[in-house]
């Protein structure tokens, strides 16, 4: 059994990683006091403009990571530029946020199929060769924990680990998380003491947007080496993670480990005899079912912004 749990353990953490990501990303737009549907849309856009960007690149640079880290650039920055979009309407329009996160979804997706279709004939792009999982020297030989930890990892698991503490300590020790927790509860008393709270709404969309497109990208370069204009749903599966663990960092990396996991190990059930009797199907939906009982469950403790979803004039007070 425990070489079993080392063997799918590198790959539920591939699995977590785009998911912690895209989760991040929403919890910095949904505490600002915008929401955003728009997930899976922006990961569509940054698995299209990464899977361009890389094989242009890999022709000039053959053999070398650094197209793969370009393209990870430069789908972070397609993304904070196609979420103009969403925050111009949520923000200055005060339009529907929840429509405005749906029509994202519509757009990217087929507008990236449109344009893969144009460049290269079909509605793929593939790229030559991605990142290769590596043991880390050292650290891969600490029993048990350097075997599931440091052992066959991808670069980026630990870029997005970097970001995860990085956002722990913009959120809560400093005071660019102090303005834009505010401006996600009490907006209007964030207005009344001179922050920007417009400013501090498209910061957070922004975000959201990079964020999640880079987690597209991430998914094009690690375990799936293509974009085929969709991610199976995982950007709603990542909004469901972040309500699951409380709009809190520490809460939605338990929350996404706890799906990665739960995936990974439907995936593989037929190989393990221990879950071979049990249906493949029931192993599949488990981490949907189990998402929408702890909703319920933890329904009335939900610690969820105060405004979020709620548009902000600054004429009112």
């Amino acid at each position: 059994m425990w070489d079993i749990v080392q063997q799918i353990f590198p790959y539920a953490i591939a699995y977590t990683i785009p998911l912690l990501m895209t989760a991040l990303g929403a919890l910095y737009c949904e505490r600002s006091g915008v929401i955003n549907i728009g997930l899976d849309g922006f990961m569509i856009i940054g698995s299209f403009s990464g899977a361009l960007t890389i094989t242009k690149l890999q022709d000039v640079f053959p053999g070398s990571n650094l197209p793969l880290w370009i393209g990870l650039i430069v789908a972070l920055i397609v993304g904070m530029l196609f979420s103009l979009l969403h925050a111009f309407a949520s923000i200055n329009l005060n339009a529907n946020q929840v429509i405005s996160g749906t029509a994202i979804n519509m757009i990217a997706g087929a507008l990236t199929i449109f344009l893969a279709r144009t460049i290269s004939g079909s509605g793929r792009i593939r790229i030559r060769t991605g990142f290769f999982q590596s043991d880390i020297p050292g650290l891969s030989q600490i029993p048990v924990l350097g075997k599931l930890l440091f052992a066959k990892s991808y670069a980026t698991t630990w870029l997005a680990l970097a970001i995860l503490l990085l956002s722990i300590f913009l959120i809560y020790k400093t005071r660019f998380g102090l303005r834009l927790r505010s401006c996600g509860e009490y907006p209007q008393a964030a207005d009344a003491a001179g922050i920007n709270v417009y400013r501090m709404r498209y910061i957070g969309v922004l975000l959201s947007g990079g964020l999640s497109s880079l987690s597209g990208a991430i998914i094009l370069v690690t375990y799936s080496g293509e974009f085929n204009g969709s991610v199976a749903g995982l950007g709603f599966l990542a909004l469901a993670a972040l309500i699951f663990g409380q709009w809190k960092p520490l809460g939605i990396l338990a929350a996404t480990a706890f799906f990665g996991f739960a995936t990974t190990i439907a995936n593989v059930s037929q190989v393990i005899p221990a879950l071979g009797s049990i249906p493949s199907v029931v192993l599949k939906i488990f981490p949907y079912v189990a998402t929408l009982i702890a909703l319920v469950i933890f329904s009335k403790s939900s610690q969820a912004p105060k405004s979020a979803g709620e548009p902000f004039d600054s004429g009112k007070r």
